[in-house]
């Protein structure tokens, strides 16, 4: 449904994003993540049509990202959507829904439609006197006026309460029950954690990172357990080996909660050298627990490892070793990034 091949785009000399290759499967939802100024906006607006690559090709519902066409198969969410404020969501909406040539007849029907699902009830009521969740309500349903095959949402939970919030994930989840291919972006990673199939992670305009959520997790974070022993551990020298074979402080490992200790260790191993400095100790085992990474914890691990920086036009750089079929690795090299322009990400 979405093919990106070499998507590179630069500001003067100032690269937003380096080289991109993804797709995205008809009926999935694809996730684009990172921290501010890593490309994600950038590359959601290219897709959308309004920003020209500067190399590249990108290819959406069957036509590339500047075919007019292309438009009218795709519903985009930009992070920030103002609203014509003198307007009623009914009035606004059958506006797009002109620009788009769809029959009164059929906009009535699908604009009802999406508006008693978001459950946006006031519809005659001016959009500036709305609130911040109401009106997000109105533009994902001006995104559905022309029922597009691809949806590429910006944030579109961004500063809502947890009711909405949580509406708003879950309306995502129904339109790809529904066979939409929807790319969302959030900077919330529980949110992509919780709606999206695949996912890819930028930083300084590079893709570091691809896959499952799950097969992210399993790359690049760790699995620790928690021992829970009703008295401190013995300081045996198998459990410092095993801890230091993890590369932990038998220091840091072991924590008093409440009445319990708990000591925190990579693998079974170390789980089983607990559990005999506990027996030393005259005490026990009373509770394991596994804890997963979550995306958040990958995330910040990835986005936090030395970045070969970002490529300039013109410069001659020689490109970073190839990313390998997760995209994570460097080369090593030091270079400071050119300053971003002004409202580039």
């Amino acid at each position: 449904m979405i093919e990106v091949a070499g998507l590179r785009k630069t500001y003067g000399d100032f690269a937003a994003v380096v080289d991109s290759d993804f797709a995205v499967e008809e009926g999935e939802v694809f996730g684009i993540v990172g921290p501010n100024g890593a490309g994600k906006t950038t590359t959601l607006k290219v897709l959308a049509g309004l920003v020209e690559p500067t190399e590249g090709e990108v290819e959406v519902a069957g036509f590339l990202s500047d075919d007019p066409e292309m438009r009218r198969r795709l519903g985009f969410l930009p992070e920030e959507s103002p609203l014509y404020e003198e307007m009623t969501p009914l009035s606004y909406l059958n506006f797009f829904a002109d620009l788009y040539d769809v029959p009164s007849d059929v906009a009535d029907e699908r604009i009802a439609a999406a508006l008693d699902r978001l459950e946006l009830d006031h519809r005659e009521r001016r959009l500036g006197d709305m609130s911040k969740g109401m009106k997000r309500k109105v533009a994902i349903a001006r995104s559905l006026v022309n029922d597009p095959d691809v949806l590429v949402y910006d944030e579109p939970a961004s500063g809502l309460d947890p009711v909405t919030t949580n509406s708003v994930l879950e309306f995502t989840r129904e339109l790809r029950a529904a066979g939409k291919t929807v790319v969302f972006s959030a900077h919330n990673l529980y949110h992509v954690e919780s709606v999206c199939d695949r996912v890819v992670v930028m930083n300084e305009g590079r893709i570091v990172a691809r896959g499952s959520v799950d097969g992210i997790r399993e790359r690049h974070g760790e699995t620790t357990y928690h021992v829970f022993t009703d008295v401190a551990p013995a300081r045996t020298d198998a459990l410092a080996d095993a801890l230091a074979d993890a590369g932990a402080d038998p220091g840091d490992a072991i924590e008093e909660v409440g009445d319990r200790f708990r000591t925190v260790v990579p693998d079974m191993d170390a789980v089983e050298a607990v559990r005999a400095a506990a027996a030393d100790a005259g005490g026990g085992v009373v509770d394991i627990r596994t804890r997963e990474p979550s995306l958040e914890d990958v995330f910040l691990d990835i986005v936090g490892r030395p970045m070969p920086g970002r490529y300039t036009a013109g410069s001659g750089a020689v490109d970073a070793a190839d990313g390998g079929e997760d995209g994570d690795e460097r080369d090593g090299s030091e270079r400071r990034p050119a300053e971003p322009p002004e409202g580039a990400e």
